[in-house]
């Protein structure tokens, strides 16, 4: 009996020191991961205004919806020819690339509301895999779309003069950017898409899922 009464308290010691010890490579990864944050901290561009358009699906979408996450956004039209078939597959690597546990979502404007209804934009986002769980593609008036990608995102778009046009699809010139906000509708990163000196699946991605974790770390 006086063994007994002896291996209980020492068995009980001994797991106290495990907790302990787990409890302080906590803080410790913890620490860590805060000081890392300091050292290398996100930039802010500027604060992402309300904005009021019409998803895939012909729903409102607001700023609100996006609330609490982290998110990416572009700008494209589906008759475009040239780098928005690029842009967009990117886009779907950025999706397929995120943690089972991210809560990052991904927002696709159009430049050209005339054309790209709520169900042309469906059927855009369909060719290319997209979950509309996680990915939104989003339409509204000119005016509307100006609000939140020109004077928010700052992704600018100008149309082609009919002359210049060099062929049917030859509609429009716009920014080839990934933009990156946070939870509090901040935004905290610029990635370029295209170009000859930038090697997108090795070194743009990676950055940009990097920073996406980052972001979804903090409150």
């Amino acid at each position: 009996m006086a063994d007994t009464d002896q291996e209980l308290p020492r068995s009980l010691w001994l797991g106290i020191i495990l907790l302990i010890g787990f409890l302080c490579i906590v803080c410790l990864l913890s620490l860590l991961a805060a000081l890392q944050n300091r050292r290398h901290p996100l930039p802010f561009y500027g604060q992402v205004a309300d904005f009021t358009l019409t998803n895939e699906d012909g729903s409102v979408t607001t700023l609100a919806d996006l609330t609490n996450h982290v998110w990416v956004a572009d700008i494209i039209f589906t008759r475009c020819a040239g780098p928005c078939p690029r842009m967009t597959g990117q886009m779907k690597s950025v999706q397929d690339n995120l943690s089972n546990d991210s809560n990052a979502r991904l927002v696709t404007l159009t430049t050209d509301p005339d054309f790209d209804s709520p169900t042309i934009l469906k059927r855009y986002g369909e060719r290319f895999g997209a979950d509309f769980k996680r990915w939104l593609f989003l339409t509204g008036t000119k005016a509307q779309i100006a609000g939140l990608a020109g004077n928010s995102l700052k992704l600018g778009s100008t149309p082609v003069a009919p002359a210049d046009q060099k062929n049917a699809a030859d509609l429009f010139i716009h920014t080839t950017l990934f933009v990156l906000v946070d939870k509090h509708a901040r935004m905290r990163g610029i990635y370029q898409t295209g170009g000859d000196d930038v090697d997108w699946p090795n070194k743009t991605r990676p950055a940009l899922l990097s920073a996406i974790r980052k972001l979804e770390r903090q409150p």
